[in-house]
């Protein structure tokens, strides 16, 4: 169902991208994005038929950071190449099992929540994973 951009509105500071963007960004395929969608390892808002799918630039991480609890060294030829945030199919399968569409996932993931003390999002960027699962647990759907 398209959401008419009020998801992508909310969080402005966000960079929203189309899946062959994102594609481009993990150097791979617009198919394995698609993939990706499928498989619950990103969500992502559809805004219109025209547009399409648009998923979050914090999904993606740089390679040598991907587990925040042992980060590696920026690799020495300076390429940096971008991931999928490891942790974050395991939140998006508890959502779906919570219930959630992709919108509703997509906004939970990118909003405050105090029990964190930040976004979803970003406490898994910081390797807060359990604290995360145990709160989309908790969703009432």
């Amino acid at each position: 169902m398209p959401v008419d951009s009020a998801v992508t509105h909310e969080y402005p500071a966000i960079q929203w991208l189309s899946v062959p963007e994102f594609a481009d960004r993990l150097g791979t395929s617009p198919a394995s994005v698609r993939g990706a969608l499928k498989d619950h390892r990103i969500v992502g808002v559809k805004e219109s038929h025209d547009v399409g799918v648009k998923i979050p630039d914090v999904f993606l991480v740089p390679a040598h950071l991907a587990n925040a609890a042992a980060p590696k060294p920026a690799p020495a030829d300076g390429v940096i190449q971008e991931i999928i945030l490891p942790s974050l199919r395991g939140t998006i399968i508890v959502l779906v099992d919570q219930g959630l569409s992709d919108d509703e996932q997509t906004e939970w993931l990118l909003s405050h929540h105090d029990d964190l003390g930040t976004t979803p999002i970003e406490a898994l960027r910081r390797g807060n994973k359990s604290a995360v699962r145990r709160a989309a647990q908790l969703i009432d759907s």
